[in-house]
């Protein structure tokens, strides 16, 4: 298979040098260039419509990434733009009290979510998943968290510990998706402490294989929690809103004490949130503190609460469901094809591909050079964060990146290593 061509990156990496010189690092966090191939993939955008992504450079990409998961419906979903400029234009959106529309949304989610009860809304996942397990340790007099999945940036969790005192995350002892044995034994030494177990109830780990739960996994840990009398939060910030419209917790059947929600729950705009039932959530009325200049604002409630009626109405979830399964099957048969050392993973609305790792660790330049050659082709997605399939990806994108995938794996396999 022919290499493709490789892209003109000037203008991001100039504007990258510009970036290094007012902000460190340049762009912060997992958007920078070593979290996908250096030098290959664009470093800027500047804008997107419906499943496309421009950069700075002029390069047009069919998007997977969907901002890390946010963007549900498409970039620049109209509906949802034009019901923010309303309440922006019309109503006003930041002031000394809050507007009632979040008392609309928090009934919305009460329709769907199994556990929301209650509900309170902040800006990010980190703070979400941060105030649940602040909720959790209110409620329990205990101290202890038990962690399985990523949950942030905030000390307690962060993955980098640089700048972060050990005393602030001593308490929390981390255990890995599908394996009880494991959870079960923190329990035996930490249980009488324990206020939460907090989870990613769709195994989702940085680089790897996506997993859902074998063996009744979430059923068992439910158990455990039950039996310890530890608070369970499902951490749904990635799932809520696009494995169901309850989340994984309707998908799988298993109802946590608290759950986080955000991302793909306003299809871009700012938002997060805590549910959960109210013998857990009233703590938070005089015992536990959360307070927010801009969490009450009511842009992201507003763009929330257009994407839900655009995903009821449309039978979205049905759509990504049946688009991506087909998505899944045809990258099996891709992989097979090619017979190259890779393999797909997730659900339909969630899909990554991965390389199997061998003892002379070729698998990591199979990556870069499959990874390569799709962003070279115009597919955007990254080496070590699974992909989304949104409302706007098209069959015939659908069809278009399969061929792009296989062409892309078809040269790792005439390649030597």
């Amino acid at each position: 298979m022919k290499e493709a061509p490789a892209l003109v990156l000037k203008k991001s990496m100039a504007e990258f040098e510009r970036g290094k010189s007012v902000t460190p690092g340049g762009v912060m966090g997992i958007r920078r260039p070593y979290n996908f191939v250096e030098n290959e993939y664009p470093i800027y955008f500047t804008e997107g419509k419906g499943c496309r992504i421009s950069d700075v450079d002029g390069n047009e990409y069919i998007d997977y990434l969907c901002a890390y998961g946010p963007i549900i419906l498409g970039y620049r979903e109209e509906e949802v733009d034009q019901a923010v400029i309303a309440q922006i234009q019309n109503k006003g959106f930041c002031f000394s009290l809050t507007q009632p529309v979040q008392n609309t949304l928090a009934e919305k989610l009460r329709q769907h979510i199994p556990s929301a009860e209650m509900s309170i809304f902040v800006k990010t996942g980190s703070d979400a998943t941060t105030l649940a397990t602040r909720i959790a340790r209110g409620c329990t007099g205990r101290t202890k968290i038990l962690r399985c999945g990523y949950h942030g940036w905030h000390d307690w969790c962060v993955e980098v510990k640089g700048g972060v005192p050990k005393k602030l995350y001593e308490d929390v002892y981390e255990f890995h998706y599908n394996d009880i044995g494991g959870l079960e034994a923190l329990l035996k030494e930490h249980g009488t402490d324990t206020a939460c177990i907090i989870i990613t109830p769709y195994g989702h780990p940085l680089a790897e294989k996506l997993e859902e739960p074998r063996d009744d996994f979430l059923q068992k840990v439910r158990a455990l929690a039950d039996s310890y009398g530890v608070v369970l939060i499902f951490d749904e910030i990635r799932t809520g809103f696009r494995l169901s419209m309850g989340g994984a917790q309707s998908y799988y059947g298993v109802t946590p004490d608290l759950a986080t929600f955000g991302k793909a729950m306003a299809n871009g705009y700012e938002i997060g949130a805590v549910v959960g039932k109210q013998q857990f959530m009233r703590i938070v009325e005089k015992e536990v503190f959360v307070s927010s200049t801009f969490f009450p604002n009511s842009l992201s409630i507003v763009a929330a609460l257009k994407t839900i009626e655009i995903l009821e109405r449309d039978k979205v979830l049905d759509t990504i469901w049946a688009k991506g399964n087909q998505f899944l099957k045809d990258i099996e048969k891709a992989i097979l094809h090619t017979g190259v050392a890779a393999e797909v993973s997730g659900v339909g609305p969630m899909p990554f591909i991965t390389f199997v790792k061998d003892v002379e660790k070729t698998y990591k330049a199979k990556r870069n050079d499959f990874y390569t050659q799709l962003i070279r082709r115009g597919v955007f997605l990254q080496p070590y964060h699974h992909g989304y399939v949104c409302h706007r990806h098209s069959e015939a994108d659908l069809i278009f990146t399969v061929g792009m995938i296989k062409e892309s794996l078809q040269y790792v396999a005439e390649k030597s290593y």
